[in-house]
Parts: C-alpha cells; structure tokens; sequence
C-alpha cells in the first residue's frame, strides 16, 4: 500500500506578464503538479487579466496588487526587467517569500547585493533561473564533467540574432536587453556552465566585437582558462550556442537540451527541494550578486575598448 503525498502545494505568484511570463513561466507553472500558481501581477490590468485567464487563477495590478499577491503566495516568480525585478525581489523576501528570480538578477552590483542581503536576512530560499543549470539534458551534462579533473581549457559561444536585420523576435522590443546587449543577456548563460565545472574566475578580460558582442578571456581557479564570445546581433547564419572543453581526457561539447519550459520545471522543483531542505542551492541569489559582479567588471572594460 502507497501512503497519500500529503505535501500542500508550494503557492507560487508570478510578477510579470511579457512574453518570457507568456510563453515559458506560466504554462510551466500551471502545469507543475507541486504548485499552485497563486496568482499573476501585472503593470497593465489587461495584461495581467489575460494571462491569469488563461491558467485559471487571479490577477493582480498596482502597488496593492503586488502586498497582495505576497500575502496570496510562499514563493514569487519574477518575469520583469532586472532593475525592476531587483527592488521587487527585496520586498518580496521582506514579505517572507521565496524567490525564483530571472537572470540577471540586476544590472548593478548593489542592486544585486540588496537581493541577497535581503533573502539572507528573511532566511527565504532563493534560485536564479540559468537554463543550463536546470535543463535536464545540459544539467547532467555539468555535472558530469565538474567531476572530471584536469581540464585545460574552454569555449563558449553564444549568439543570437535577436537585432539583426529582419528579426521578428518579440524579445526583441526589450528596452533592457537592447540597452545592455548579449552581455548581460546570455553571458550568466554561459558563466553559469563555466564556473562550476572550472572554479570561479580570479581573472576576467573583456573587449568589445562588433555591434552588441562582447569577447572574454578568463582564468578559473582550477588553472584552466576559456573564452567567451557574447552577442544578440550576428546574422541568423551565424547564430548558435556551442560550449566545448578541452583537457587531459580529450573534449567534450554542451549537449543539447529541451527547450525554456522544461528548463523552468526543473528550477521550480530546485526551489521546491531548497524550501524543504533549507539547503541552498548553488544558482542562488548569492550566485546571482557574483554572476552581476563579473558582467559589471566586463562591461566596464569592454567600454573602455569599444
């Protein structure tokens, strides 16, 4: 005989209602037998009408509208731009919520610090939604290879063509993602693969390419090195999304993985499983402070280049 799971369900609100929030978080999150998406907040009414419409639950709009939601919820979702979902992630740990927040968590390091200051001081649970992290295929494949020794060195390479010539992309009318470019954009992509499996980077390098791309060159702590070459504006030929080690084993490439959806699934129970256990989990907001405070440092010598 089977015993019941009589675990309640983690009551999740979602902040935001673009297109990330459309197509990725809250079909995911409806979806998650372990939740209950508590309810959606949007600046717009409408907006925020729709998509609560859609996974048949509340929406929420206005100052009042975010203490409410909080109040509704354990754990908050944020679909906003960083500098807006920064200020909002302190509130809500202030509230006594958990926080699964969108990278990066801000585009300055205070900004970033606050956040995680602040979910240390509630003692709330916090996970930054990396893909690769939590894509089952790419997750595993980390993993597997932060157990491998002697790695010598490293590429990663991720464009896009949101901002070239005939893009349809509606992630393309982000005011944010067009004003700070792949860098900040994808780079805690490809940083968040890196760092695990050849130690933090006690080096860091930065020069500007061509339009929004951005080159580095870093030095990890286990003595490997890599580069890194960030864009959201190469010609659709040119676009695509490679990481391969090199070292004493021979190589080994990024596998491909299912898409954003399933990807978020797997942060939400990663969230889920740092509430139960209260054992952080590596892509916290801690991990989000260090991710904002090597992308500040390149932007700033990338600038000096360009």
């Amino acid at each position: 005989m089977t015993t019941a799971d009589t675990t309640p369900p983690l009551r999740i609100g979602l902040l935001g209602t673009g297109p990330w929030a459309r197509n990725t978080q809250a079909p995911a999150l409806a979806a998650h037998p372990g939740v209950e998406l508590s309810g959606v907040w949007g600046r717009r009414a409408e907006a925020a009408d729709a998509l609560a419409t859609a996974h048949v639950t509340r929406a929420y709009t206005g100052e009042e509208g975010i203490d409410a939601l909080l109040e509704a919820s354990d754990a908050v979702a944020f679909a906003l731009p960083p500098d807006v979902q920064a200020p909002l992630a302190v509130r809500a740990a202030e509230a006594g919520c958990h926080l699964l927040m969108d990278k990066p968590v801000a585009t300055t390091v205070a900004g970033a610090r606050a956040v995680a200051e602040a979910a240390e001081k509630a003692s709330v649970a916090s996970v930054v939604f990396c893909t690769l992290r939590f894509a089952p295929e790419t997750s595993a494949w980390i993993a597997e290879q932060a157990a491998v020794d002697g790695w010598f060195t490293a590429r990663a390479q991720w464009l896009g063509s949101l901002y070239a010539a005939g893009s349809a992309s509606e992630y393309a009318d982000s005011p944010w993602r067009r004003d700070k470019g792949g860098l900040w954009d994808v780079g805690p992509h490809a940083l968040s693969v890196l760092i695990p499996v050849l130690g933090d980077v006690e080096h860091l390098t930065a020069a500007a390419g061509p339009a929004d791309t951005t080159h580095l060159i870093l030095r990890h702590t286990s003595g490997a090195s890599s580069t890194v070459t960030l864009g959201l504006s190469a010609p659709p030929g040119a676009a695509g999304v490679e990481i391969e080690l090199r070292g004493e084993r021979g190589t080994a490439s990024i596998p491909g993985w299912a898409g954003a959806e399933t990807a978020f699934r797997g942060a939400v129970d990663a969230l889920a499983e740092a509430v139960r256990t209260g054992v952080p989990h590596a892509c916290d907001a801690r991990f989000g402070l260090h991710l904002t405070e090597l992308l500040a440092a390149a932007e700033e010598q990338a600038q000096a280049t360009g």
